[in-house]
């Protein structure tokens, strides 16, 4: 069984900036993809970004990519998300996910964190 805790999330005006972690227990962190994706009321869980095992490969969703960055430090079991440019849309609970054998757009395994509310003001 893997457990996956998220923190860092909060409140944060247009164009600010938050980073998300991730903290993966239970096994081998190392050896899958992981990912983020949020949900914002109303609305489906949608994908936002993932990472191959290695952290060499990455991928993001259009409406993120060049403003949030996603990171992983296999010898810590965290993985990371910067987020920068924050915009109002940005608005929902974002969720770790793990699990998955290889890293692609809209990859997910079957882990999911509690996740974290990320508020961001106009």
């Amino acid at each position: 069984q893997v457990q996956l805790v998220e923190s860092g999330g909060g409140l944060v005006q247009a164009g600010g900036s938050l980073r998300l972690s991730c903290v993966a227990s239970g096994r081998t962190f190392s050896s899958y993809a992981m990912g983020w994706f949020r949900q914002a009321p109303g609305k489906e869980r949608e994908f936002v970004a993932a990472i191959s095992w290695s952290g060499t490969l990455t991928y993001y969703t259009d409406s993120v990519n060049g403003r949030f960055t996603i990171s992983r430090d296999n010898a810590k079991n965290t993985m990371y998300l910067q987020m920068n440019s924050l915009k109002p849309e940005d608005t929902a609970v974002y969720y770790c996910n793990g699990g998955a054998n290889v890293a692609a757009r809209g990859s997910r395994g079957p882990y999911w964190g509690q996740g974290t509310q990320v508020t961001v003001s106009s």
